[in-house]
């Protein structure tokens, strides 16, 4: 797999003609163009989360898949930092799938934090979700209800806000903070 990095610099236009192109004659050819610019982004995103080379890899060849898909029925205005949000989403999804057929990690769904709780092996996992069960009810009626949903039922942005009729805008501020909130809390429990 070869990444080429563009040094065009990032039309958004060019990107949006690209789109265009492949909505209108389903090109597979213009999405791979559109794609190509910003590959080398997905790949370091996938790392990120994965920290695996191989796994991004073939990340990156998924999210090509779901691209050739969702690109056709979603409004994209800046196809950069939609992708970007495509790619972290594909990632975290990833890594819950993987983790309910392991463990739950609350330090990865929540909390990107490596020094979280260090605990007898059998006492971990119930200390953590009591933990977590715990600082959930410090949030916010509105941040609860989005992390909730956001983190917990997997629904995206969209499903949040049309469930709780918050404003998107609002959904994304109230998961934002309420991951914050939840990150401080969660650490100063597991030092008591």
């Amino acid at each position: 797999m070869k990444f080429i990095k563009n040094t065009s610099g990032n039309n958004q236009k060019e990107d949006a003609d690209l789109i265009t192109e492949y909505k209108s004659t389903g090109d597979l050819n213009a999405l791979g163009t559109l794609y190509n610019k910003y590959m080398h982004l997905v790949f370091g995103v996938c790392l990120n989360y994965f920290k695996d080379e191989e796994q991004s890899k073939d990340a990156v060849m998924q999210i090509f898949e779901e691209l050739v898909k969702k690109l056709k029925i979603h409004e994209v205005q800046n196809f950069k930092s939609w992708l970007h949000v495509l790619t972290r989403n594909h990632c975290l999804m990833a890594l819950r799938k993987s983790a309910k057929q392991n463990i739950v990690s609350i330090e990865d769904t929540f909390v990107e934090n490596s020094e979280f709780v260090h605990l007898d092996i059998d006492n971990t996992r119930e200390t953590q979700l009591t933990i977590m069960e715990k600082c959930m009810e410090t949030l916010t009626e509105e941040q609860r209800k989005s992390v909730d949903l956001f983190y917990l039922k997997e629904k995206c942005y969209k499903e949040v806000a049309d469930i709780t009729g918050y404003d998107m805008l609002k959904v994304k501020s109230y998961i934002q903070n309420g991951k914050r909130n939840l990150k401080i809390c969660i650490e100063k429990n597991s030092s008591e």
